[in-house]
């Protein structure tokens, strides 16, 4: 069994054993199953690395006075992403450097402190609030009140020991996060591909069920309820994917199988099915949901076949949800191909009947031909 695989089933192990909630039980499960857990005391680890060692060497090497600047860009460098780390390099340094320079010109040209604070503070987080700036856009404005607090900003030497300062633990936290283990995602892709391909073909299911009952069922509230719950898993995986690409930029683990690449092409199918599981729901929900006319559904081996076909695409979707696995579709080509050729030939089953089974056997199509993709 390949890595990717043991690691698939190692998460899926974790997922259903009951959990430790004790400080003792996290760090347990943090040492043992790779996941949420471990990354987590992954990279404090390295957060607390790159302060430490940012603040060493700002103190030690370049002898710079209060260097709290350098631990703090430091931890905040360790980010979720690479990339996330060194796009936040650029723009710390530059919010951190548009701080002390705002904070010099409020000091060399108000010579009264509060009011150049007042200032500094108004206009740095108005500066701040730049989307080039992204979340660091804040500390615009609260490194100038730092400067203009401490009483340096009409002094040019510390001002450049706190950009020195900005930069040096920026770029070791960037450093630590790019080279000591950086942060990969894969897990969530499999994960996500084994969640959201049982709630498609959960809901395929119950579809399949619901077609082969004699009578319109008397409330349709719990399908709905489905719906909701399978689109907020489609939510969850689309999320997982941007992540786990994200993580692969610029990181050099991205070869390894915990990247996720094995896991991301099935994924990106399930999420690519869902655009036909809404028609093909909202076909379900207006023939069965009809009380007007007698023909609330096609007709009953129509409707057999349409049930069968609902159930052979659930085991599809399965498939395609374990990595590897082959995904079976002729017996969903042949009763496809059965209730289509029934809708061009079969005239005698009236307009409701085949609109009813027009409505459902299109998106049917729709998911047979993703699939077919995939």
């Amino acid at each position: 069994m390949r890595s990717g695989d043991n690691s698939a089933s190692t998460g899926s192990a974790a997922e259903t054993e009951p959990r430790d909630r004790t400080p003792a039980g996290w760090i347990a499960r943090a040492l043992r199953v790779p996941g949420r857990e471990r990354r987590i005391l992954v990279q404090s680890a390295k957060a607390t690395l790159a302060a430490t060692a940012a603040w060493l060497l700002a103190t030690l090497v370049l002898h710079l006075p209060q260097p709290f600047l350098a631990p703090y860009a430091a931890v905040f460098l360790v980010e979720a992403t690479v990339y996330r780390s060194l796009r936040g390099w650029i723009q710390q340094v530059g919010s951190v450097a548009s701080g002390v320079l705002l904070a010099a010109v409020a000091g060399h040209f108000i010579p009264w402190q509060a009011v150049a604070l007042a200032a500094v503070v108004f206009l740095g987080l108005l500066a701040g609030s730049w989307r080039r700036f992204g979340e660091a856009g804040v500390w615009v404005g609260v490194t100038g009140m730092l400067v203009i607090s401490y009483g340096t900003a009409r002094e040019p030497v510390l001002l450049g020991d706190r950009l020195l300062e900005t930069a040096l633990g920026a770029a070791i936290g960037v450093a630590v996060n790019t080279l000591i283990f950086p942060p990969l995602y894969g897990e969530r892709l499999a994960a996500a591909a084994g969640r959201l391909g049982k709630a498609l073909a959960d809901l395929l299911e119950s579809l399949s069920d619901l077609i082969r009952r004699d009578e319109p069922p008397e409330d349709l509230g719990h399908l709905l309820s489905h719906e909701q719950d399978t689109r907020s898993q489609v939510l969850a995986a689309e999320e997982a994917v941007g992540l786990t690409r994200e993580g692969r930029m610029l990181n050099l683990r991205r070869g390894r199988p915990s990247a996720g690449t094995r896991h991301e092409r099935p994924l990106r199918t399930l999420i690519g099915l869902w655009p036909a599981m809404s028609q093909l729901i909202a076909g379900v929900r207006m023939t069965a949901g009809r009380r007007e006319h007698p023909f609330e559904y096609p007709w009953p081996d129509a409707r057999e076949a349409l049930a069968d076909l609902m159930h052979h695409l659930a085991g599809a979707v399965q498939s395609v949800a374990t990595a590897g696995e082959p995904v079976e579709l002729d017996e969903c080509r042949a009763l496809l191909g059965k209730l289509e050729h029934r809708l061009v030939t079969a005239e005698e089953d009236g307009v409701p009947a085949r609109l009813g089974l027009g409505s459902m056997t299109l998106p049917a199509r729709l998911l047979l031909e993703q699939l077919e993709k995939r």
